[in-house]
């Protein structure tokens, strides 16, 4: 049995635990490991490492520990393939887009390296008469990364490396359902020389996040995730009077206006919607259709319907299957809830089976039309290949229907005019917006910023005092188009 690792105290160990979880290949049902459910003793040991790291850590020169995120940087670039090939296996991810869910991991290790500049404080001279007041930014102690299945790479790298640059130790629970990335990370993070206890890696479920959201030595905790567990780990962490961050679910919309270019927004609509099989909390789940932009409708259903799954490595493949036999299953009872509920389906992924890996959790591309709000395909983050499309009048309509939405992650508008687009930017009540880019992700130096029930927290709460508490960021994305527009569907635009 292959059993996954845990790193505590600078040691790669095997757990004590008699209780692990099954790791299989989603594109086959295969067991391909097995990831422990971390004992007490261990929960401990991890803990007590971190908290006496940071005893030294902490006094280690900020130049120093940005020279580590340059070694781990070079590191991981010199095994981005490798660490791909761990991801798309476990994941089911074609590997072009591992590549490149590893990839914007590495841009965040870049920006840890530049982690000078971000830890300089402020001063000011005769704040009162003969008094100057000088502020300093210090760590915070050991805190607390918990992550996601869908970016084993990226999103742990979100997190340790600028904590840990900062001055602060980390314990990572990455998700059950793909340890071996996050655990390749590791091991590449102790090459570049980390000090034993800086970093730390646990495994486990809801009975392990509890016990390390409740102690006492964690004092900031990350998340990323569903908005029910985001919300338990929100409550969790500050009724234990800890920092907390927690990136829920969404509902990411994309309008289309009648004055955009036809071909562009639609090829773009094809990688947003089922790219990476829709498991990714920016994918475009609902598509707009303002106006006369109805009319694309059916052509977008058909490059939708070009779109073929496949395995990691054959490079035809649009996208891999999804995460468990679990998620499969609640896809396709939501297909099934929207034909009922009176959706017209274009194009329906139910049956699709791949020659050869029939036991796969495969779902085809599915688009549906005259979907309304109240609909359980429009109200759930369905994070399957499924696209919503609906039809409005004006861009008005389209700004209400987006603000009345619970989410508030990401969203995009296709148009040509820029009066539209500066409407809709300073309108709509979304913390990331794209401006005919489709999916918005910012580069690590700007804010990720989910609104309403997409975030829970304080991305400031590190931070200064004053007006930060009281605002919030909106990060826009914006391309004004020119004659070289990409002629096909990118399946993982927001990756580059």
């Amino acid at each position: 049995m292959n059993k996954v690792a845990q790193l505590i105290d600078g040691q790669f160990v095997q757990s004590t635990s008699t209780d692990f979880i099954e790791v299989s290949n989603p594109a086959t049902n295969e067991i391909i490991a097995h990831a422990p459910l971390a004992t007490d003793i261990e929960m401990e040991q991890a803990i007590d490492a971190a908290t006496t790291a940071f005893k030294t850590w902490k006094k280690v020169s900020v130049p120093e520990r940005a020279r580590l995120m340059l070694r781990y940087q070079h590191l991981l670039k010199e095994n981005h393939d490798a660490i791909a090939t761990v991801l798309s296996e476990e994941t089911g991810k074609t590997f072009a887009d591992a590549k490149g869910d590893v990839w914007r991991g590495i841009e965040v290790v870049e920006q840890a390296a530049n982690i000078s500049s971000m830890m300089m404080g402020e001063t000011i001279e005769n704040a009162a008469t003969n008094i100057d007041i000088h502020s300093i930014t210090q760590p915070l102690g050991v805190c607390l990364g918990i992550t996601p299945f869908n970016f084993p790479a990226m999103i742990p790298l979100w997190m340790f490396p600028l904590a840990i640059a900062s001055g602060n130790t980390f314990i990572l629970k990455p998700s059950e359902q793909d340890p071996q990335t996050p655990m390749m990370l590791a091991e590449l993070f102790m090459q570049a020389g980390a000090p034993k206890g800086i970093l730390n890696v646990l495994h486990g479920g809801k009975d392990q996040v509890n016990y390390l959201l409740k102690h006492d030595a964690i004092k900031a905790v990350s998340f990323v995730g569903s908005v029910p567990v985001g919300q338990h780990i929100y409550k969790t962490a500050t009724d234990n009077m800890k920092r907390a961050q927690c990136f829920a679910g969404a509902k990411n919309h994309c309008v289309i206006m009648p004055d955009a270019n036809k071909d562009f927004a639609i090829n773009n609509l094809v990688g947003a919607s089922v790219g990476a099989a829709g498991q990714r909390c920016m994918a475009i789940s609902v598509a707009v259709f303002v106006g006369d932009s109805a009319e694309w409708i059916d052509e977008l259903s058909a490059k939708i319907g070009a779109v073929k799954p496949g395995v990691w490595n054959d490079e035809n493949a649009g996208y891999g299957p999804l995460i468990s036999q679990q998620a499969k299953a609640r896809v396709l009872s939501l297909i099934e809830e929207g034909k009922k509920q009176g959706a017209t389906c274009l194009l329906d992924g139910s049956d699709f089976t791949l020659k050869g890996y029939e036991g796969g959790n495969w779902v085809g591309p599915t688009v549906f039309r005259d979907v309304k709000p109240e609909m359980s395909i429009y109200q759930e983050e369905v994070f399957g290949p499924v696209l919503c499309c609906i039809t409005v009048d004006t861009l008005d309509e389209a700004i209400a229907l987006v603000n009345a939405n619970p989410y508030g992650n990401g969203t995009s508008i296709f148009t040509a005019s820029g009066a539209a687009a500066r409407k809709y930017q300073s309108n709509i009540e979304v913390g990331q917006v794209g401006i005919n880019v489709a999916i918005p992700v910012p580069l690590p130096f700007f804010s990720f910023t989910g609104w309403k029930n997409s975030f829970y927290g304080d991305l400031h709460a590190y931070g200064k005092q004053g007006v930060r508490f009281y605002t919030e960021t909106k990060t826009i994305t914006s391309r004004w188009l020119d004659d070289d527009i990409p002629s096909g569907p990118n399946m993982t635009i927001e990756l580059k």
